[in-house]
């Protein structure tokens, strides 16, 4: 098992950039032989857990890209489509899941993808205190926990203070993309998304046209479709995309 080690229960839930019930929950989950034989020999050059320090992302990739961070990667079957289709983007994946992370180096490892790294952190934090200002070209977050119960609706990861910090790393020009099968969650997001005046609407459910910003936009507006999505389209789930930019000064 993923055993919880001191500095993780010792590190508090809330964030300082504002109070708030962490947003995940860390699961623990078995990590077989081989995947763990992966992480032992990858882990050390392409992942790192949360610091207080500035990331370096090109020293880190070794190469200097525009970087896209994702956040919520899971076992990452949409990171490395995504990296395989953008070799000319530098991917960091953020996720807490270490069995998901695992699974994702194994891939990694086998597909031999260079140009994703990982860490293993709840993403606020990750963003207000690894990631400069202006420094990302574009934030992915596919499928959020909807945290459905309304009493469970302040630990939701788009808060507009998470939204007004995204919009805060992005630079000019940068693009957020969210999409989320989850009809109330979608109404949060929508909302949340129109409130921040960092952000423009780009597609169709933002307020936008996706015709007059696609060809210009720094990354793409498609997404990979995974088998767990395509379970729940056949299943009858709408899925919603929200697409915004940043608002060039």
């Amino acid at each position: 098992m993923d055993a919880v080690n001191d500095a993780d229960a010792a590190r508090p839930t809330g964030n300082r950039l504002y109070p708030r019930v962490t947003s995940f929950r860390a699961r623990r989950g078995a990590i077989s032989p081989t995947r763990q034989d992966a992480w032992d020999r990858l882990w050390p050059e392409i992942g790192r857990d949360v610091a207080d320090e500035p990331l370096d992302a090109d020293t880190w990739f070794g190469r200097k890209a525009p970087v896209i961070v994702e956040i919520g990667c899971g076992t990452g079957t949409a990171t490395a489509a995504m990296a395989q289709a953008e070799p000319q983007f530098n991917l960091i994946g953020i996720e807490v899941y270490r069995p998901g992370l695992a699974q994702l180096v194994q891939r990694i490892e086998r597909e031999n993808i260079p140009n994703i790294r990982l860490l293993r952190s709840d993403a606020v934090d990750v963003l207000e205190n690894m990631v400069a200002p202006g420094s990302l070209t574009g934030v992915r977050v596919f499928f959020p926990d909807p945290w459905p119960k309304a009493r469970h609706h302040k630990r939701r990861l788009l808060q507009p203070e998470t939204v007004k910090l995204i919009a805060d790393r992005l630079m000019p020009g940068g693009v957020l993309h969210v999409a989320t099968d989850h009809a109330d969650y979608a109404e949060w997001i929508a909302e949340v998304g129109a409130g921040e005046p960092q952000l423009i609407g780009l597609n169709e459910t933002t307020g936008g046209r996706s015709e007059d910003w696609k060809e210009t936009a720094p990354i793409g507006f498609e997404r990979p479709i995974t088998k767990f999505e395509n379970k729940g389209l056949r299943a009858g789930s709408a899925i919603q995309e929200f697409i915004w930019g940043k608002i060039e000064s």
